[in-house]
């Protein structure tokens, strides 16, 4: 398979929204919410208005000119908050596509960027029974807080 990643456009914005909703964590056996749960306040900090702030940074993967993932940072007041300096990363990739190292490709990326950008570290949040709390924690990511469900990593940049 041949994939891209490459800077979103500002007229995929839109795009995020159903990102998002592919991000959420459904354990095996579980129903998947509906997708209204993405109008709550608290979910809506990861698109709404996107692309207004200059720490919003977003990269997508192309798979024959149709995208299949997203990676997303703004600094925002959502689950992996940490400090008002420190941007908040969300990814997420179509069920089909995942395993297949597209997600480590593109969280890659997005942390050269946000290198070269001069951030200090970039944070997310994880349900510890997520799988892709491995992938973070492989990639370098340190548990800096949890609570019963999640993890809060961040991963130094400098």
């Amino acid at each position: 398979m041949n994939y891209a990643i490459r800077e979103m456009k500002k007229s995929e914005y839109r795009l995020l929204r159903e990102f998002l909703y592919e991000a959420i964590y459904v354990p095996a056996g579980e129903k998947a919410p509906p997708r209204e749960v993405l109008n709550l306040p608290e979910l809506q900090v990861y698109y709404v208005d996107f692309g207004n702030s200059r720490h919003d940074n977003a990269l997508v993967s192309e798979e024959d000119d149709r995208i299949i993932g997203a990676v997303w940072t703004r600094i925002m007041h959502d689950y992996g908050h940490v400090d008002d300096s420190t941007p908040s990363l969300s990814i997420s990739l179509y069920k089909e596509y995942r395993n297949r190292g597209i997600g480590r490709m593109m969280l890659n990326e997005m942390l050269a960027r946000l290198r070269i950008s001069g951030y200090e570290k970039v944070s997310l949040s994880v349900e510890k029974t997520n799988y892709a709390a491995n992938l973070y924690l492989d990639m370098g990511f340190k548990i800096v807080g949890e609570n019963q469900e999640d993890y809060i990593m961040i991963y130094e940049l400098q």
